[in-house]
Parts: C-alpha cells; structure tokens; sequence
C-alpha cells in the first residue's frame, strides 16, 4: 500500500522531503521531474501493489542556493542512507532522470539499474522550476548527459511527449546501446508516469523479471 504522508528529513538544513511505501523487492528510488513528491503516486501505487518496496524523493527546499546536480544525488543517497536502504534502482521522471543518472555515476556501489520516464535532451530545457534550472544551469555539458558506463538503464517514454520528446531517448539509446533499453508508450503524454501507470508498471515489472 502506498503512503500518502510526505515526510521531511533535514540534514543540514536541507529539508528533502521523501515518502516511503510498504514492500519488500525490488526496490526503486524514485524522483519526481519537479518538486510536487505526489506526481509520481499513481506509478507508486500500482507498483506497491506487485510488492516493490519504493521511496519516492523530491527536491530540498533549504540551503537551495549553489546547489548542483552532485549535492541533488547527495540528498537521495543521504534519504536511502536514512531509512535504510543499501543498494536499489534509482528512477526519475524527466529532470529526475538527470539526477539518476547523477547518482549512477558519483555513487555507482549504490545503484542497481537506473529506471528513466522520459529523457531530458542533450542541454537543459527553458520551463524547469527554479532550482531545477539553476542547477541545470550550473553542470557542465557532461555532467548533464553523464552515464555511468556499468550501470544497466530502462527508459520509458510517451509517444506523444512533447517535453521530453521520443527523440531524447532514441538519441541516448543510440549513444549506449549496450546499456539502454528503450520501450516507448504509443498515445502517452509527457505524464505518462501517471496516465499510463498500469502499461509503465508492467513493463517495469517484465525488465526486472518479477514474478
């Protein structure tokens, strides 16, 4: 069952909001594309039905000013660390990819598998939230297409993106074919995470062979 309750840790000051849902494996560390923890709910619940243990993690809303894409990776790490959990998938919705895939790279040991819905393009996009697009505008052009060169990665996207087009995945895909499986979703929109909930949880589930 999936909790409604966000809870904040604040380490520092940071204040990283996060809600953690009831299950057992596999387990997936989800992160929003802006800062409403809630936006990935509807995906939470159909996959805590099928007995994933999931934490979604949203963005700090304290010491906001310089931060970068490393200390974002730091405050999901540093929120696994608190209810602890060791290793995992790290998923992320459009600019929460970015960060997953941040994670993949700065704390490999840590990440299973990267789970992405829909993929940022190779430069930042103009209508980010504000700390989203100050920390985008902070990272190097490698820092915002890194990817971890060991680290398996699941991409799902709408067909009918038009944030995150299909063009952004197809492109990565082609750039890492030997670590990015590309499934795309026909009639799905950019929140395909919660409109397609079902169809994106399935072919989750299938990719980590659940049974």
């Amino acid at each position: 069952m999936t909790d409604t309750n966000t809870r904040i840790f604040e380490p520092e000051g940071r204040a990283i909001p996060y809600i953690e849902d009831a299950g057992s494996e596999p387990v997936l560390v989800l992160i929003p594309g802006f800062s409403n923890i809630a936006a990935l709910g509807t995906l939470a619940h159909v996959l805590a039905e099928e007995d994933f243990r999931l934490l979604r993690v949203g963005y700090r809303t304290g010491r906001t000013e310089g931060a970068t894409l490393a200390d974002l990776a730091q405050d999901v790490v540093d929120v696994m660390d608190h209810v602890g959990l060791g290793d995992a998938w790290i998923g992320g919705h459009a600019f929460g990819g970015v960060v997953a895939r941040t994670i993949s790279t700065l704390h490999t040991d840590r990440v299973d598998g990267v789970l992405l819905l829909g993929a940022e393009g190779p430069e930042p996009r103009t209508d980010l939230e504000p700390l989203q697009a100050a920390v985008a505008a902070s990272a190097s052009a490698e820092q915002w297409q890194a990817i971890a060169p060991t680290v398996p990665v699941m991409l799902i996207q709408g067909s009918e993106d038009d944030v995150t087009p299909p063009a952004n995945g197809e492109r990565l895909r082609d750039a890492h074919p030997h670590l990015v499986s590309l499934v795309t979703l026909d009639g799905g929109g950019h929140l395909f995470p919660a409109t397609h909930a079902g169809e994106a949880a399935f072919i989750i589930e299938d990719y980590l062979d659940v049974d």
